[in-house]
């Protein structure tokens, strides 16, 4: 029987990640993550998947830093970069990861979650659209990260910001 569990990170679990959810373009990316979350500014929640990680999320407790967002919603956490294993879509993970996140910022008395989502993906797009997430505003995420060999990399992609009221 297949069975998913959601949970914070802990320090043991970066290496895992690496291993299952790897990010060869920025190898420095789940222990970031991790990092922010020791500080206190994010929860950075796994699923995992008959026990091995399927995919995660990061929920900003100091909201999205694109300032066009921050401008409307300097209060709103975020839930940021969620992403399941390829192999495993569809079976509800990203929808347990979400559901978590919202009950998270439940639990710290916020009353909305958003997220962004990029104007090329349509699948995720719905995905929110069903779980009661609006659009709010454009806006460009620029992010950036460092590979293997130390070159930085920056990146900026087309997103609509979503959020959600949390009852």
């Amino acid at each position: 029987m297949e069975r998913t569990e959601i949970r914070p990170c802990r320090a043991e679990d970066v290496s895992l990640l690496d291993r299952h959810l790897p990010t060869p373009d920025a190898p420095t990316r789940h222990s970031g993550r991790f990092a922010r979350q020791e500080a206190g500014l994010a929860t950075y929640l796994l699923a995992w998947h008959d026990g091995v990680p399927a995919g995660h999320g990061l929920v900003r407790w100091d909201g999205c830093a694109a300032p066009e967002v921050r401008a409307l919603l300097a209060d709103c956490p975020e839930l940021n970069g969620l992403d399941v294993r390829a192999d495993l879509r569809g079976r509800g993970i990203g929808t347990a990861l979400v559901r978590a996140a919202e009950d998270l910022a439940r639990e710290r008395g916020r009353t909305l979650l958003g997220l962004g989502v990029a104007d090329d993906n349509p699948r995720a797009a719905a995905l929110y659209a069903r779980l009661g997430y609006e659009s709010v505003t454009p806006y460009t995420d620029r992010w950036s990260h460092t590979d293997a060999e130390g070159r930085t990399h920056h990146h900026a992609d087309s997103c609509t910001f979503l959020v959600r009221r949390l009852a």
